[in-house]
């Protein structure tokens, strides 16, 4: 059986205090393994993005625990969550967050070089993503010059090139058209695949969720039910995950 990448016990985050609390999670518990693919569902205010920002050190939890390869994150120093984040972590963003003055290269390779890896280290690292993602015509012009697809590819290359624990993705095919989107996912899905990379994906699109191993459905803060693939074609699955769609009511955002 594969390792335990991330387990997440008993999360509570609450904003507010007295007359007006929120309970934007209410004890949510939950394990990922190496080389899985998990889409995190639920309509808007369902408390998804509070689950993900926490996991991702973003934001910090009420109560519970969050164990990434065995490391409790929630009793991590504010210095101590910075290496952590940089070292075992790599996001993907809906709006790319690439440096506009940086090249391609150079927007990959800035978290190799702050580590202080060697010139031919981080030429390795990025020349192998970039093969990966189909961008290494592309490693030499800045963001503005490439498309969104590009953009995006760009960004998942650099979420990889650490090779992180695993990977945090936030709508990353929300800016993307159809087939710009179909390649991302389909990179993904190689990652998981022959990397044995883990990923955790927030989405609103059922379509998007379908490429993942398993998805959580969030309602009201509380895992509301899990949808595992197994053996199911990416059809099929979609058809069981619009199936859940409906039953949640409402839009999934």
């Amino acid at each position: 059986m594969r390792p335990v990448v991330l387990q997440v016990r008993d999360l509570e985050k609450i904003y507010g205090g007295k007359g007006s609390v929120t309970r934007a999670l209410n004890g949510v518990s939950f394990e990922v393994r190496q080389g899985e693919y998990v889409g995190i569902m639920g309509a808007s205010g369902s408390g998804k993005t509070t689950l993900l920002n926490c996991i991702s050190t973003i934001d910090t939890a009420t109560a519970g625990k969050i164990y990434i390869e065995g490391v409790d994150i929630t009793a991590l120093k504010k210095n101590q969550l910075a290496y952590f984040r940089c070292h075992k972590l790599g996001f993907i963003f809906q709006d790319y967050n690439l440096l506009d003055a940086l090249t391609s290269f150079e927007n990959i390779a800035i978290a190799l070089t702050i580590a202080g890896q060697s010139s031919k280290t981080v030429e390795q690292r990025v020349g192998m993503v970039a093969k990966r993602f189909g961008i290494e015509d592309v490693l030499d012009k800045y963001p503005m010059q490439l498309s969104g697809g590009q953009r995006q590819r760009v960004a998942s290359a650099r979420a990889i090139v650490t090779d992180p624990a695993f990977v945090l993705a936030d709508e990353p095919t929300g800016a993307l058209d159809s087939k710009s989107a179909r390649a991302l996912l389909a990179s993904f899905q190689a990652m998981v695949k022959e990397l044995q990379s883990t990923i955790l994906m927030v989405t609103h699109d059922p379509f998007s969720a379908s490429y993942c191993d398993r998805i959580l459905f969030i309602r009201d803060g509380r895992i509301f039910t899990e949808l595992r693939r197994g053996g199911d074609g990416r059809r099929d699955f979609f058809d069981k995950i619009m199936e859940v769609m409906a039953v949640l009511g409402g839009d999934i955002a």
